[in-house]
């Protein structure tokens, strides 16, 4: 039978051999923990600040996609714009030249002010819209 054990702890204590040996190992566990907790702590920080890289980089990319997309607009609104000044300089061109023609002149005051050469009479006839 079991007989009743007194005093005796659950946990079984382990009294440690003080030798140099002991302390050299000792030393040797204490900076290997400390080398792998320094270890995890510069990968931390590199993985860190390589987020913190890659967010920058990736932020920048989306803006400058942005302000492409912008500038493209922005070129083809142009391009139109010159195609319809372009357009209009051609015919102030013809305009121009035409102007300096006497006879484009002469039509032009005959028709729009009435005015007629010597010994011509003007006639105005109703529109058909009148009748």
């Amino acid at each position: 039978m079991r007989q009743k054990q007194k005093n005796i702890p659950t946990e079984k204590q382990v009294a440690s051999i003080n030798t140099d040996y002991v302390r050299s190992v000792q030393r040797q566990e204490t900076h290997k923990k400390s080398k792998k907790i320094r270890l995890f702590k510069r990968l931390s920080i590199f993985g860190v600040l390589s987020v913190i890289i890659i967010g920058f980089f990736i932020s920048t990319l989306i803006n400058s996609k942005s302000t492409l997309e912008e500038k493209k607009l922005q070129k083809e609104q142009v391009t139109e714009e010159l195609a319809k000044v372009q357009e209009e300089q051609e015919i102030l061109k013809l305009q121009i030249s035409k102007l300096n023609d006497d006879e484009y002149i002469g039509k032009l005051l005959r028709k729009e002010y009435f005015l007629s050469e010597e010994g011509e009479i003007i006639f105005t006839l109703p529109d058909k819209e009148g009748k």
